[in-house]
Formats: C-alpha cells, sequence, structure tokens
C-alpha cells in the first residue's frame, strides 16, 4: 500500500508541475500566472476539485511517445465562487504550449457534459498555441467536439471565456460560441490565422497584438467584451461577473439585498436633459443613479459606445441594462450597436434576467456605409431581439423615441410589459424640422412659415402624451422617481409568464 501511496504523490507532483520549472518560470517572467495559480485566484480558497489529473496523451508519432506529461496541458474540474457551483478548465501553456490534444480535448468535453447534467455554469482559462500538430485530425476532431458541446450548452448554462494568452486557429471559435470574452492586455490575443500566414497570403505587415490582441477586440473587432491588466484582475472582475448570473436557464439569478432603499429619490436627475434637444449628456449617469449603491457593471465598454449594456441590481435583484448614449453619435442606432445590443438581449432573456432599456434615440445611423454594410438586417437582429424576448421588459424613454428605432427600443408594441417616459419626452416619426420640410415641401421658400408650422409640430407631437393617448406609454413619471417606478415594476413582474409558439427555433436575420 506504501508504495502505491507514494507513486500516487509522485504522479500528483509530475501533474502539478506541468512542462517543469524552467517553463513556470518563464511564464511567470511574461507576467502570466500558471493554470493551476489562476484557478485558485478565480475559485473560493479550498473548494476546487480536480478531474483527470492523470490523463496522458495517446499520440506515438513523432517521438511523442517518450514525451508524456499528466493531466496531458489542461487542469479540469469544479469548484465554487462566492459559494456557487462552476466548472472549469485551465489550459497549461507549459505543457506542448497548451497545444489541445484528443485525450486534451476529451478532459474539457467532460466536464462541459458535466455542467449540463447538474445545471452549473462553465469557465474556461484558454491559453493555448493551437491544435496538437503532431495528433493531425485528431486535435481536429478534438475542437469539433468542444464545439459542439459550446452550441449544445449555450442557453443553458452561461458560459465564459477568459483569454490568457494565444488562442488561435480553431482555438478562437470555442471562447466565440460562449456568453462573455474577456482577455488580458498585452499578453493574450486571439486571431485565425498568425502575422506570418497574414503577410504570406495579403502582403499585410501587422503584429500579434495589432492583429489579435486585447484591444484590438475590445475596440475594433467587439469579439471580446473587456480586457483588463493583469490576471489577477481578469479573474477578480470574473468573479464579480459571475455574481449577477444564475447558474443554469432554469434558476433565477442570486438576489443580493443592499441597504440601498427602493423609494430613493435623486432629485438631480429632473435637470440632467438639457432644455436644448441637441445637447449631449451622460446616460451613463442616469443608470448609476438608478440602480442599486451605483454599481453598474458595464460589459463592451469601448466599442460600438453608442449604446451601453451591463448587469445591476435594483432591489438586489439582477436586472440587465440596455440604453442609448446621447454622448456619441447622438445615441443613433447602427450596425455595431445594434447587434452589441441584440446578442446581450438574448443572453438575458435565455437566463431569465429582466431587460430594463433607457431610450434616447434619433433614429438609425444613415449613410452609404450603414447601408452598404446593411443596416437593415443587422438593425432587425436587436428588433428580433426584443420581440423574442420574454422575461420582464420595462423602457423609460428619457427624450427622443424618434421612427423605427422607437418600435426596436423595447416599446409596447414589442410586448413591453411597462413603458415609462419622462414628461419631456418626444415620440415621433422625425424631428419636428425634418418632418415639416417634408409635409409642407412647398412653403420651403418661406422660412418664417415653415418656423410656425415647425412650432405647430413640437407642439403636438414634441411630447409623451400623444403616445398616452393609446396607451404606448404606461405613465409619464418624474425623472426623480425613476428608480421607484422600476423598483415596484420588477416586483409586479417577477411571476411574470409568456410563451412564444412552439418551434425548433426561429431564423433570426444573421
Amino acid at each position: 500500500m506504501q508504495d502505491i501511496l507514494e507513486q500516487l504523490e509522485k504522479k500528483r507532483a509530475a501533474a502539478r508541475l506541468g512542462g517543469g520549472q524552467k517553463r513556470i518560470d518563464a511564464q511567470h517572467a511574461k507576467g502570466k500566472l500558471t493554470a493551476r495559480e489562476r484557478i485558485e485566484v478565480l475559485l473560493d480558497e479550498g473548494t476546487f476539485e480536480e478531474w483527470d489529473m492523470f490523463v496522458e496523451h495517446r499520440c506515438t508519432d513523432f517521438g511523442m511517445a517518450d514525451q508524456k506529461i499528466p493531466g496531458d496541458g489542461v487542469v479540469t474540474g469544479y469548484g465554487m465562487i462566492n459559494g456557487r457551483l462552476v466548472f472549469v478548465y485551465s489550459q497549461d501553456f507549459t505543457v506542448y504550449g497548451g497545444a489541445l490534444s484528443e485525450t486534451h480535448a476529451e478532459k474539457i468535453c467532460k466536464v462541459m457534459d458535466q455542467a449540463m447534467k447538474v445545471g452549473a455554469p462553465v469557465i474556461g482559462l484558454n491559453d493555448s498555441g493551437g491544435a496538437r500538430i503532431q495528433e493531425g485530425v485528431a486535435s481536429l476532431g478534438g475542437y469539433a467536439e468542444v464545439f459542439q458541446r459550446n452550441v449544445m450548452a449555450s442557453g443553458v448554462v452561461p458560459q465564459i471565456s477568459m483569454i490568457m494568452g494565444p488562442s488561435a486557429g480553431g482555438a478562437v471559435y470555442s471562447p466565440a460560441l460562449t456568453d462573455f470574452i474577456f482577455m488580458v492586455k498585452d499578453t493574450s490575443y486571439m486571431f485565425v490565422t498568425g502575422p506570418e500566414v497574414v503577410k504570406t497570403v495579403t502582403h499585410e505587415e501587422v503584429t500579434a497584438e495589432e492583429l489579435g490582441g486585447a484591444l484590438t477586440h475590445t475596440t475594433k473587432s467587439g469579439v471580446a467584451d473587456m480586457a483588463f491588466e493583469n490576471d489577477v484582475e481578469a479573474l477578480l472582475m470574473l468573479r464579480r461577473l459571475f455574481n449577477y448570473l444564475p447558474l443554469n436557464n432554469k434558476e433565477k439569478a442570486p438576489v443580493r439585498k443592499s441597504g440601498d432603499p427602493t423609494d430613493r429619490m435623486d432629485l438631480s436627475l429632473d435637470t440632467l436633459v438639457p432644455e436644448n434637444p441637441n445637447k449631449a449628456y451622460d446616460m451613463k449617469e442616469l443608470i448609476v443613479k438608478t440602480v442599486d449603491d451605483g454599481d453598474f457593471f458595464e460589459l463592451q465598454p469601448d466599442y460600438a459606445k453608442n449604446i451601453l449594456i451591463g448587469f445591476a441590481r435594483i432591489d438586489g435583484q439582477t436586472v440587465g441594462i440596455v440604453a442609448n448614449q446621447p454622448l456619441v453619435l447622438a445615441g443613433c442606432l447602427d450596425i455595431k450597436s445594434s447587434i452589441k445590443a441584440a446578442r446581450f438581449v438574448r443572453f438575458c432573456d435565455a437566463f431569465n434576467i429582466p431587460v430594463l432599456t433607457f431610450v434616447d434615440v434619433p433614429g438609425f445611423m444613415p449613410g452609404t456605409s450603414q447601408e452598404y454594410g446593411g443596416i437593415i438586417k443587422h438593425g432587425a437582429k436587436l428588433l428580433y431581439a426584443y420581440a423574442e424576448c420574454t422575461v420582464p421588459k420595462i423602457t423609460v424613454i428619457t427624450r427622443k423615441a424618434y421612427g423605427g428605432a422607437y418600435d426596436v427600443m423595447a416599446s409596447k408594441h414589442l410586448r413591453g410589459d411597462v413603458n415609462f417616459s419622462w414628461p419631456n419626452a418626444e415620440i415621433a416619426v422625425m424631428g419636428a424640422k425634418g418632418a415639416v420640410e417634408i409635409i409642407f415641401r412647398e412653403d420651403k421658400g418661406d422660412p418664417a412659415k415653415l418656423a410656425a408650422k415647425e412650432a405647430e409640430y413640437k407642439d403636438r407631437f414634441a411630447n409623451p402624451f400623444v403616445a398616452g393617448a393609446r396607451g404606448f406609454i404606461d405613465d409619464v413619471i418624474q425623472p426623480h422617481e425613476t428608480r421607484k417606478r422600476i423598483a415596484r415594476s420588477l416586483v409586479m413582474l417577477k411571476d411574470k409568464k409568456i410563451d412564444n409558439p412552439w418551434r425548433k427555433h426561429g431564423n433570426i436575420p444573421l
């Protein structure tokens, strides 16, 4: 028995050492934690239960039979984040550069299968050079097995990817299929083909950081949600995000009560919107002053800034927030912002998180680049997401809601449950000046007459009462009571039930 125990400890020690001390030191020299250190930071202390520590690859080609390391380059298992169950896999760059083999993939698939059985989220800490070349098609098959599980788990359990090193080739598609992607600045990158291939094929000179670094994907491509300074900050923020999410699609998000009273009034909101309708203001100020403790976890803060998305709490309950941002492009909806918000709304709907929408939208962005880029179809994604969504939907129109963008932003017509408006809101097909120039185009040569008609149009439509008269707005509320009215609406809606017609799935305009 003693021999077996000693053998066990030796195997465990070999697995813990990964690719060896030299490679661990090299990992630290790059400012990166090892696979196991990352798990220690992410999970509650002492809760990690490791699986498949002794798994080794089965490859015999290219001298691989003599190069076997227990664990085969990925640490898998489960543990707790703030006392709630989560499954984790963490790729070990010190072992074959974290390259994915057939057995490496089997380990990941095992924890994903178990997560689906018990209804718990999956977090992947990615740090891999891609497929293990020595294994050929076996490693590619391993990727596809993981992809299939990503798709099956989508909308069933939350899936979060943390890119903490390279993620290249087939390795990028598993994160792309998950709900959220975080990256670490300067040490992580994602791309389908690397700089060398790009140079060979297109003759473009580009660095790995420019091609697929954290700043590229959080500002230009929108592939990643957030970028952090280092591994520790990224993992701690991941713990914070996890607190907003339910474990699976049959549960509600955890309630975290705060001392912030739901009937708290904020009189400064009465002067938030400027008198001049063309002057911008910061919609984030409204969000921060409305939610519990001013705590707003914004996602994709550096991409498509004309729309804000993120999680917050009201009376302890998680809500997903979507808001037009008048500071950027006047809050217009364009291709990028429509896709950004649509994906977020669909996540909230899949996981029983109420959607709170703050509206100040002058319309869709005009221009040839938008039309040629397919704004019609991309704008329809947001429309589809809101229309399909069955969780509680509360909408507050703060200033402008013009044209088709009024319809799209969680209007009453798209089954909005509670639709509020501030007293100065304008709900119309378009702004008064543009409308008058079309309706009274024969008076174009008479500026005085046009000005009078514009004033008349403003009196008639530049208020929420026409929509209120038709029941499209449930109530016109004082800005300072926004928090109280939203909180009461959430209580009323907590047992809301509504079903869409049975179907295999809809055909969202992709």
